[in-house]
């Protein structure tokens, strides 16, 4: 353990700043988690409507420095082509 006054406030943040982190994480998984249900399901409107709430909470990711701004482009990307996919099957 940390004897310094400014080391034992680093601990604190750091504590904080996992917990914050990884709860982002956990909400940009959740996400997309259910993108990939609804492209599962075969329904066009709901994986539709699920990447349009996927995205902000995908960027906000990227604005909070939890994930690189070209992983999640490329995420985006991959699950917009599997939309599209679902699409053009049903059509």
């Amino acid at each position: 353990m940390a004897n310094i006054a400014s080391a034992q406030k680093r601990i604190r943040q750091t504590l904080k700043r996992t917990a914050r982190n990884k709860a982002r994480k956990s909400r940009v998984h959740g996400a997309i988690r259910k993108v990939e249900e609804a492209v599962a399901s075969g329904s066009k409107e709901e994986a539709a409507a699920a990447f349009r709430a996927a995205q902000p909470e995908l960027q906000r990711a990227v604005t909070k420095g939890v994930l690189k701004a070209n992983t999640v482009s490329r995420k985006l990307s991959r699950l917009s082509a599997r939309i599209k996919a679902v699409q053009t099957a049903a059509v």
